[in-house]
């Protein structure tokens, strides 16, 4: 008889049922491997699926993907827009790293657009971008790239780009300069360091953090995730996905700031369950949990994937897992 996992205590009902019944086979093997503790064969499995190689089949020879949609010309690199999301797709939907050929020139091209300063710069013009810059970071420890030099310098540039509170913040927003205006400067905007951080772009600048084995415990992440934790189910600063209800707009691969990727990254960093705002956090994902085992959070992107549902549960049950929860709080 196989003995119930602790951390399912925590919630109302067992999902592991019907993620292993999921038409989606990265989302049976990530059950099998990261939920249940099985020995599945090696990742190199999912690479060979229908949808990566689809995928791989649109890379360009620089390792880059063309964007699929109409393209702005105002500076905007939306090429390296679409290789960050591509990767994204591969890196945590079908577990691709440095070994599959097609990783080491998707991140050369990331790292071409690396500036002297340490970040990665041209989504935006000539703008910083805080929250691309660390979601690229993230993509690339997972894919193996955390010892890269070029890693550790944009890691370090997110840690000398912070508000004077901890936390981060879009320069163009706490400057108060119109996009469209900002886009067409030859030099970027300076961030206003005094102004507050945004709670959209700390939990996205968290996540290099939660994703590098070194940079992990560093002191300023814990202070930024006690910042971000103690925001929870607020409204931003700042005008960008302002409103509360974009907590419960969870997405995966993680994209923006949602209660999902916040608490996935906490776990990561080293908080515990008993934080009274993680405890909060917890509770409100207990809450939405359906009898299927699933969570009815609507999806921000990747709505028309009909697996998107169960890929939210699985980010959620890997964290709860991660958290060490065993009975509800």
């Amino acid at each position: 008889m196989i003995q119930k996992p602790a951390w399912l205590s925590f919630l109302k009902f067992n999902p592991i049922p019907t993620l292993l019944e999921c038409p989606h086979p990265s989302v049976q093997y990530f059950t099998r491997r990261d939920l249940l503790d099985t020995k599945v064969g090696g990742v190199e499995v999912l690479w060979q699926l229908p949808q990566p190689v689809k995928l791989l089949d649109q890379q360009r020879q620089d390792g880059a993907w063309n964007y699929p949609g109409p393209v702005r010309e105002n500076g905007e690199n939306y090429s390296l827009l679409e290789t960050f999301r591509s990767l994204g797709i591969l890196i945590e939907k079908y577990a691709f790293d440095r070994r599959h050929p097609s990783i080491p020139p998707a991140a050369e091209y990331l790292f071409a657009y690396q500036t002297e300063e340490g970040d990665i710069r041209g989504m935006f013009g000539t703008q910083y971008v805080p929250h691309y810059h660390a979601g690229m970071m993230e993509l690339l420890c997972k894919a193996g790239y955390a010892e890269d030099p070029r890693v550790k310098k944009g890691m370090e540039w997110l840690l000398a780009c912070r508000q004077n509170d901890g936390g981060w913040a879009g320069p163009m927003r706490t400057a108060k300069v119109p996009y469209y205006e900002a886009v067409k400067k030859a030099e970027p905007v300076k961030t206003d360091p005094t102004k507050p951080f945004s709670h959209l772009m700390t939990g996205i600048a968290l996540r290099a953090f939660a994703a590098h084995p070194e940079y992990r415990k560093h002191p300023a992440a814990k202070k930024a995730g006690e910042l971000l934790a103690g925001r929870f189910f607020q409204a931003d600063k700042y005008v960008d996905r302002r409103t509360p209800d974009y907590w419960e707009k969870v997405t995966f691969p993680f994209w923006f700031t949602d209660i999902v990727s916040a608490l996935d990254s906490l776990s990561w960093l080293g908080f515990k369950p008993d934080h009274p705002d993680i405890r909060k956090a917890l509770e409100n994902i207990r809450s939405h949990q359906q009898r299927n085992g699933l969570f009815d959070y609507k999806a921000l992107k990747g709505g028309n994937d009909p697996s998107q549902p169960h890929w939210g549960c699985l980010a959620i049950c890997r964290l709860i897992k991660r958290l060490s929860v065993s009975s509800p709080l």
